[in-house]
Parts: structure tokens; C-alpha cells; sequence
């Protein structure tokens, strides 16, 4: 791969990229070594890109693949952990966000994360990429490897789901304005 061509896709996506991590993953230093590694991959598969697809869908792909690998394997070494974890004798660790990650995010995120936390894997992924990453309905097919109806029906869920839970959460005080 040529260094420049390389440079020229970092400059031009790693901010979407990262971002996009960020929503996956709720942790920014995560996303950050995520990040390294989806451009370690891009590194080594941009020989094989064919251009079907936009750089950006391809990059979203990789991320996403980064994304769910990283997750499979932290569920493997947490079921290890639980197995070998005494529970006698250990606090099990909170795995809500702390007072300080909820005050960097502050009440707009802390509600954002809690609306992608209440939906469907799909329906989150779909979420994060149309409105979030704002890639359109056919790039979001294509990361995802699905049909543009799927894509719709999906985001029209979700989109009603998020509205119920944003609307029972601001009839419960939580942030309306």
C-alpha cells in the first residue's frame, strides 16, 4: 500500500471511525486501541479491497469486525474469570459507568448510551451507522452485509423503540426540556 494513500484514508476517516468505536464500545481508550487495530488491518487487506464498496463502508466493516472480535474474546476471558472467580471472598466489580465516565459524557450521552443499551444488537448497530455515522441506508447494508429493507425495517423499529424509551424516561423526569 502506498504511504500516501494510506495517510489520505487516515486523515479522511479516522475521526468517523473512532467515533463509531466510541458508540460500540462506551470506552474511549478502548476505541482507541481498537482503532490501531483496524488500521493494522487496513495495513494488511488493502491489496485485496476491489473498490465494490466505498473506502468508508470498507473501513466501517473492518471497525465493526474489530469491534465484535474484541468483544468475543472478552466474553470468552470473562466466562474464564467468572469460573475461576471466588466469590466467597471478592466484590463483583460494578459494570455501570463511574460518577466520572458519566460526568465526561454528561446527561445526554449517559441517555444515548442508555437508548443504544435497551435495543436489539442489530437495532444499535443500525442506529449508531444511520444517525450516528450518518452512512446511508445502501452503505449500511453493505457493512452489515444485509438488504436495504432489512436495514429499514430494522431502523424503523429501533427509531420507535428509542422514542418510547426516550419519552417514558422524560415522563419519569428524566431530562425533558
Amino acid at each position: 500500500m502506498d504511504e500516501s494513500v494510506f495517510h489520505r484514508i487516515y486523515e479522511e476517516y479516522h475521526q468517523d471511525v473512532y467515533r463509531f468505536l466510541i458508540y460500540l464500545t462506551k470506552d474511549r481508550t478502548l476505541s482507541e486501541d481498537l482503532l490501531h487495530e483496524v488500521y493494522v488491518r487496513v495495513l494488511k487487506s488493502f491489496g485485496s479491497f476491489q473498490g465494490k464498496s466505498s473506502e468508508r463502508t470498507w473501513l466501517f466493516s473492518i471497525a465493526r469486525n474489530v469491534a465484535f472480535d474484541h468483544f468475543r474474546r472478552a466474553s470468552v476471558r470473562r466466562k474464564r474469570t467468572d469460573e475461576s472467580y471466588d466469590w466467597e471472598t471478592e466484590q463483583p466489580a460494578d459494570r455501570g459507568p463511574t460518577p466520572e465516565e458519566a460526568a465526561v459524557h454528561g446527561d445526554e450521552m449517559v441517555r444515548l448510551f442508555g437508548v443504544l443499551d435497551a435495543c436489539t444488537e442489530d437495532q444499535r448497530m443500525v442506529l449508531i451507522m444511520r444517525f450516528l455515522q450518518e452512512l446511508s441506508i445502501a452503505e449500511t447494508a453493505e457493512v452489515l452485509g444485509w438488504t436495504e429493507a432489512k436495514v429499514k425495517t430494522t431502523q424503523h423499529r429501533a427509531v420507535k423503540k428509542a422514542r418510547e424509551l426516550l419519552e417514558k424516561s422524560d415522563g419519569q423526569g428524566g431530562g425533558g426540556r
